[in-house]
């Protein structure tokens, strides 16, 4: 009985180890619009349940046992505490704030040393006109990313297959997924030790790429991609797959913070 009960305690601690809780934090610093009827922080949220929010990405999350975490300030010592995930996505512009945060020199800095130390970094642009990219570069830059205001797979109305991405690569991301809708993706030139994970038909232009920096993992994807309207099949035809390969990223992002 003793030896069970030992077995059975240490079995316990290597479970709660593998496990431990992540936390995931979800920019509104840089991306922070306000929806013009309801007054709302919304788009790209993890609150927005409407089609243009995270909150179905965020619920992969929680299944995992992450915890999810909006960050409303630039990134500092005090706001990324305990943060393990950190996401950024789409800068505003003048157009959808008036007033917006860019990235500055100070926060480039800390989230330099931050993922230096192990943090986990996902960077999403967006096409030309809706995403803003003098700034969001500077950071992006020093990862090895630079995003271009190209706007790539336009879609016409709902004719889905424009935005049908099949070359898929050997890589976690895309494990068992045979078919994604990416549509009006900005492509991102690389340099440094960036490397490419997802390229267009003809390989010329990268829509996803990675790098390890110091301890930590950076992800670049030139759209927002897995928002709420594009990751089940609400609207998508049964053939794409981006349910499959959110809950690839979400695994994929999880377990880089787990090193």
């Amino acid at each position: 009985m003793k030896q069970i009960f030992t077995i059975t305690f240490l079995l316990a601690i290597i479970t709660s180890g593998s496990f431990a809780q992540k936390s995931v934090g979800l920019d509104n610093w840089f991306n922070h619009e306000t929806h013009a009827k309801t007054g709302k922080i919304f788009h790209y949220t993890w609150d927005d349940t409407e089609n243009s929010g995270f909150a179905e990405l965020g619920e992969l999350f929680v299944n995992r046992g992450a915890k999810l975490k909006t960050i409303s300030s630039a990134p500092n010592s005090q706001s990324m505490k305990d943060i393990d995930i950190y996401i950024i996505v789409d800068p505003d512009t003048l157009k959808e704030n008036p007033n917006p945060n860019y990235v500055q020199s100070g926060d480039i800095k800390f989230l330099k040393k931050w993922v230096s130390k192990g943090g986990v970094l996902l960077l999403m642009a967006n096409d030309g006109p809706n995403c803003e990219f003098m700034h969001f570069n500077q950071l992006a830059e020093v990862f090895g990313f630079r995003f271009q205001t190209q706007s790539l797979n336009p879609v016409i109305n709902r004719n889905w297959e424009m935005g049908a991405e099949i070359n898929l690569p050997e890589h976690q991301l895309f494990s068992g997924v045979k078919k994604i809708y990416m549509k009006e993706v900005g492509p991102i030139i690389l340099s440094k030790n960036a490397k490419p994970v997802l390229t267009d038909g003809d390989g010329k232009s990268v829509f996803i790429a990675e790098t390890r920096f110091g301890k930590g993992y950076v992800l670049a994807v030139g759209d927002p991609w897995l928002y709420n309207e594009y990751i089940h099949h609400k609207l998508l035809p049964e053939s794409f797959e981006n349910l499959k390969a959110a809950n690839n990223l979400v695994d994929l992002l999880l377990q880089k913070a787990d090193k």
